[in-house]
Order: C-alpha cells, then structure tokens, then sequence
C-alpha cells in the first residue's frame, strides 16, 4: 500500500484516480452512516430469504403440501433471483448502484402483502418468484457497493462486518415467526411489507458509487461524493480523475479476456458454497425434527446456532485485515467442512449442537470474507456483472438445493443427507485457491 498522509492535513491538488484518493481517505461518520444503512438492507434480504423456511411448516399444512411442494416454495424465490441477478447487474452498471438499491428495496415491499393474501399454493409460488427478480437487486448491489465507499485500508473489516446482518436477519425472522404465528403464516408473512420504507433511509444516508460516477465520466459528481464521504478531510479542489469513458460495458465481457478465468473460478466457488449452506439451513428445521427435538427447540437450535455466527464474523474480520482474504478463507470454509462432518455424525445433541455452532462460526465467517472477496476480484466496469452472475449462481444452488435435499431426504438417512450436503463445502476450499489476494489493494 502507498503511504498515507496524516489525516489533519489537506492533501495536494494534484489529480488522482478514484481508486488513489481511497488509499489515503480517512474513514468517517458518513462512512458509518452508510455502512449501518447497507447493513440493515442485508438484514432485509437475509430475513425474507429465511422467514418462508420458518412459515413453511403452516403452509404445507393449509396447502396439503408434500416435501417436495415445499422445497419447490422454498426454491421459487430464489428461481426468481437467477434471472433477476443477472437483470439489475446490467442496470447496476447503467442506472448506478444507489438507484439500482432504492428501487429494489422499495419495489419488494409489495410482495410480502401479496404473499398474505395468496389463495393457493400456486399463487403463492409465482408471488415468491416475482419477489426473487425485486429482490435480487439488494443482494448485487449492496457488497460491492460498500467496498466503493470505504476506505483501502477499512474495507475488509467493514465489508465482513456488514456480512453480520445476515444472523440478524436470521434472529428477525424467528422473533417474527414466534410473534405472529398463533394468528398464522399469512401474517409472518405480510409483516415484512413495511421493510420496503427502508429505500427513504438509503436515499437519505447513502452517497452514489465515486467510482461508478467516474467510470461514466461523471467527474464533478464522483468528487463530490468523495468529498462528502472524507467529510472534507480531502481537498475539495482536487477532482478525481476519470477511470472511464462513460460507456457501457457488455455483460458478457465477463467471459472474455483476463476477466473469463475470474468468473469461472467464483462461478464454482458462488454455486458450491451456497449448496454447502443453504442445503443444510432450508431443511434444518426437518432434519432437527428427524432428530427428535421439537418445533420450539428447533427454533431455538437454530436462534441459539445464528448467535454464534456474530464471533465468526468479528473473528473473520480482524483475521482477513491482517493476513489477508485468501489465507482466512481456506482456513475457515476447511474449518466448516470438518464441523459439517461432525454434525453429521453425532450421536448425541450435545454433539449435534457442539458441531453445528462450530460450522456456524466458521461457515458464516467465511461468508462474510467471501462477500468482501467477491467484490474486489473485478475491475470496476466488470464489478456489477460480475456479482451478479455470482449471485446468480448462488441462487441457481439455493433454488436446486431445497428441492434435491427434500428429496433426497425421502430415502436416506441424517448422515447421508448432511454428509452430501458437506461435500459441497470441500470443493470450496480447493476452488478458493485459484483467486488472487486483494487486501490492502486499491479498487481500479
């Protein structure tokens, strides 16, 4: 990294890149603001994905829903976020990463509503599928558009710390499910509606990408929103310069060039992850059961499970800002894999709950390195595709995974079932070695 300024004094007038000026930019209360704005958004989108695993029991029920009825709901609205990824990372890269956010968060709040009043399992099915196209923008756009507004030498601890709201969201929808669920699942349901007034606050808190307004050559725009982040700690004559022509990017530049290698390797790492993850959490209620615990101890397995995913994320932060994304991430997703086959070969609860919090320290640990990894692997005008289509594999993984597990579920037994799904965690590991380190690398 290049050496810093003190952060009292005003920096030279000589023109930087956008990239240069978040080396040496001190981190600040705006930057605050916004991260706890962005990281409310992902506590919206991790508390939509889970609260229909939680409602799903109520809805087999007053649908007459097989197992693999259920996986196919637990799936649609994630069927729905393959083609809407790929969908907002165009717009992300044409509309900016703030619009593209504001709209979806704004937009998804119809759906929870509609969901409420679903007559029918297949209404609710195509409800679910919509919401996963709304929704898909919020999960393109909020990491990479954090790592655009922090500092160098800030970004990996911030951006894992914002992986956090993901147990938050976890611990929402429980206390949700447990509150609402006497008067039924409709009501669980249509209480997230009111999620969507969080756009207001992202237009009020949150600034425009400096490094998307200079890749479109919109320079006085990209110093200002420099300038407001560094709280003019930076010079304010001194204009960042242009990263870009103003051009749109194809899509599929991602699968050309430098850039092909990249997605391909993410690709995997995106697809196997996310099964390794959601295979085991969208029927963990079921496999609990299986294991003789009840309902409300499954809720609070799960509740108890999502509270040790807070010290995997602060570990994982402090950990990945001094030796860097790579190391952190082999070693916890290896970590998670050896709990994996541990949960899946205990005897007793006291095992299965040793193994199971042990994988949800590690495994969300490293989500919260591979979200910040993710972001920083492609060049600015390659950034928006390519989460998205990250994304989109996960969701292909979410989507598929679900409706394999019930059905795999049918025939075999808790050891096969989770020992499958942790195999998935195993060739994580081996695709994580073929990505470069980016900590203390400037954004370009």
């Amino acid at each position: 990294m290049t050496s810093r300024q003190p952060e009292d004094q005003p920096f030279d007038a000589t023109p930087r890149s956008v990239g240069e000026w978040f080396l040496v930019m001190p981190l600040t209360r705006t930057h605050w603001l916004a991260g706890l704005t962005l990281f409310m958004a992902f506590v919206i989108e991790s508390w939509e994905m889970m609260i229909i695993i939680f409602s799903s029991g109520a809805i087999g029920a007053e649908f007459g829903l097989t197992t693999g009825q259920i996986g196919s709901l637990i799936g649609a609205m994630f069927i729905g976020m393959i083609p809407g990824a790929l969908l907002w990372g165009k717009l992300t890269g044409q509309l900016g990463r703030k619009q593209c956010l504001m709209w979806s968060i704004g937009l998804y709040g119809l759906f929870p509503i509609l969901s409420a009043f679903a007559p029918n399992f297949e209404t609710l099915w195509v409800v679910r599928f919509f919401c996963g196209i709304v929704l898909a923008g919020a999960l393109v756009v909020t990491f990479p558009f954090f790592e655009e507004l922090v500092p160098v030498r800030s970004r990996g601890k911030a951006t894992v710390y914002l992986s956090a709201g993901w147990p938050l969201g976890v611990l929402a929808a429980i206390g949700i499910t447990v509150l609402f669920m006497d008067l039924g699942w409709r009501w669980v349901l249509g209480f997230s509606t009111l999620m969507s007034l969080w756009a207001l606050v992202i237009y009020r808190m949150v600034p425009e990408s400096p490094y998307w307004l200079a890749e479109k050559g919109r320079t006085d725009e990209a110093n200002a929103a420099i300038n407001r982040l560094a709280e003019g700690r930076l010079s304010a004559a001194s204009a960042p310069g242009a990263s870009g022509q103003g051009t749109d990017i194809a899509f599929l530049d991602i699968f050309r060039g430098t850039a092909l290698r990249t997605t391909l390797v993410q690709s995997v790492i995106n697809f196997c992850f996310s099964w390794g993850y959601w295979g085991l959490a969208s029927w963990m209620p079921t496999l609990l059961a299986r294991r003789g615990l009840s309902a409300p101890e499954g809720l609070g397995f799960m509740a108890l499970s999502a509270l040790f995913m807070f010290p995997g994320y602060i570990s994982a932060s402090y950990l990945t800002g001094r030796f860097g994304r790579k190391k952190i991430m082999l070693l916890y997703v290896f970590v998670s894999a050896v709990a994996g086959f541990g949960f899946a070969n205990s005897a007793t609860l006291t095992q299965m709950y040793f193994w199971n919090f042990t994988l949800s320290f590690f495994s969300l640990g490293a989500w919260g390195v591979w979200n910040t990894w993710l972001g920083e692997i492609y060049e600015t005008r390659h950034r928006g595709a390519g989460v998205a289509w990250g994304i989109s594999a996960q969701r292909v993984a979410n989507a598929v995974a679900p409706i394999a597990i019930g059905a795999i579920l049918a025939s075999a037994s808790f050891l096969q079932t989770v020992s499958f799904i942790t195999l998935f965690l195993a060739v994580t590991f081996v695709a994580s070695l073929f990505l470069p380190e980016t900590e203390g690398k400037a954004l370009v």
